[in-house]
């Protein structure tokens, strides 16, 4: 049987998006706003209920307004699972996540199932796209053999998400949406959609192409981070400023760009290095530079927390309480998502390196019980710094720049200390710390002090 019939494809203004995770959801208000109905598909129970309340699971600024406007005019409908759908779709996006699993490989059970559902409903001469972050080869080898035996006549596409969590619908609509598909009429149909969100399309020669496109942004932008994080380490090591050497080096000079020092994780930096590493495994090739800036950026939490331990005991004081301000695993653009934060890995090292203590936490945009089910005391910027003997602000969340540092750290216990993950308190603070040492990455072998 073709794999498709040539036939019209006006009824493509209706999609089924598969999965309301970041990804799907932040689609699906994109396409609904373009004139799509667009069917979100969730089979999360609380989610589904939060959804179809109107009310979105993650934080980006001005995005709950947006959700709510589609849902209300009709363009966007929430249901939990393909039979709640009232018409047969010949278009379906599958946006389900890709989790590694304990031992580091990609489970790819999540994609097989929903590939199956889509199957069985989607329309003769239907497309599928597959928008997940998935092993090189999946669509080709996971998501056809399934259409094919399917009977039906169809289209397949593989066009990755490339946005950047807190600014998806600026960029949904302005970046370049990649397109790799099975064979020409897939290709231009799969355009034809996204060129209603974004001004540009790149089709590109196979499915693979596209696939790997999506692992290599997230692992240029992974290996770009280790740099500024191997640049502070090797000046700790040496006894410089770090912060110093970063800024003097960039400045005025096109040919260098060290990135700040700083945590590096979220659900695509973390996943995305291990999942093409295992993608190549297949073909006895290892990305030994990927592989090392993952494993560097992977180390920093450890790192600062055994070299914090080192220049204070802090296992001597009694009623030891400990404040991590940034609970998020990025704070610019602002976030609530806390999955595969460095904060959180922060966290458990913490706990295990002082039973004994209290941990609070603080974040800007994560709420109160997310913060609980972390494990920690949720509290104010002021509760955190009040009896706290170390207090780490992880985020480069700017609301921490105005902190008046001098301040808040007279209400701290000795040794108060301060360590400032991405340098994001005032200079000021630097040069004018009284009784208190604050300190950053790329400073540990220099502040007292004056960081």
């Amino acid at each position: 049987m073709p794999h498709h019939s040539g036939l019209s494809h006006a009824s493509d203004s209706a999609i089924g998006i598969v999965g309301m995770g970041y990804v799907g959801l932040t689609l699906s208000v994109a396409l609904a706003e373009r004139g799509f109905m667009i069917w979100g598909i969730e089979n999360h129970p609380a989610t589904l209920a939060s959804l179809q309340r109107g009310e979105p699971h993650f934080f980006e600024r001005g995005f709950a307004t947006r959700m709510r406007h589609v849902l209300n005019n009709g363009m966007l409908r929430f249901v939990g699972s393909f039979a709640d759908i009232e018409t047969s779709l010949s278009v379906y996006i599958i946006t389900v996540g890709t989790p590694l699993s304990e031992s580091g490989v990609p489970r790819m059970d999540m994609i097989k199932g929903v590939a199956n559902d889509v199957c069985r409903y989607i329309a003769d001469d239907g497309l599928v796209i597959l928008r997940s972050t998935v092993q090189l080869g999946t669509t080709r080898e996971v998501v056809l053999p399934l259409l094919e035996a399917s009977g039906k006549s169809f289209m397949l596409a593989y066009c990755p998400e490339r946005t950047v969590e807190g600014h998806a619908m600026e960029e949904l609509s302005s970046l370049p949406q990649i397109i790799g598909a099975l064979d020409e009429a897939s290709s231009w149909r799969a355009a034809s959609i996204f060129q209603r969100m974004t001004p540009t399309t790149i089709r590109v020669s196979s499915l693979e192409a596209a696939e790997i496109i999506k692992l290599l942004d997230n692992s240029f932008r992974d290996v770009s981070f280790a740099i500024g994080n191997e640049v502070a380490l090797l000046c700790d090591a040496a006894g410089l400023n770090g912060q110093e050497v970063i800024g003097a080096a960039n400045r005025g000079y096109p040919r260098t760009s060290i990135p700040r020092p700083g945590f590096v994780g979220g659900p695509c930096l973390h996943k995305d290095p291990h999942i093409l590493k295992e993608s190549l495994r297949r073909y006895n090739h290892v990305p030994d530079l990927i592989t090392q800036g993952r494993q560097l950026n992977e180390s920093m939490p450890a790192y600062i927390c055994h070299k914090l331990s080192a220049q204070f005991d802090f296992g001597a004081h009694t009623n030891l309480k400990i404040t991590v301000m940034g609970l998020a695993f990025k704070g610019r653009p602002e976030t609530s998502d806390m999955r595969a934060s460095p904060s959180l890995d922060l966290v458990a090292i913490l706990r295990k390196m002082y039973p004994q203590a209290r941990l609070y936490g603080h974040d800007f945009a994560v709420s109160e019980s997310a913060i609980q089910e972390a494990g920690l005391e949720a509290c104010s910027v002021e509760e955190g710094f009040k009896e706290a003997s170390l207090v780490i602000i992880a985020t480069d969340n700017e609301r921490y720049e105005c902190l008046d540092v001098g301040v808040l750290a007279m209400q701290m216990m000795t040794p108060r200390v301060i360590f400032d993950v991405w340098s994001v308190l005032p200079l000021s603070s630097r040069h004018d710390a009284q009784g208190y040492t604050l300190l950053s990455l790329g400073t540990l072998a220099v502040g007292n002090g004056a960081g």
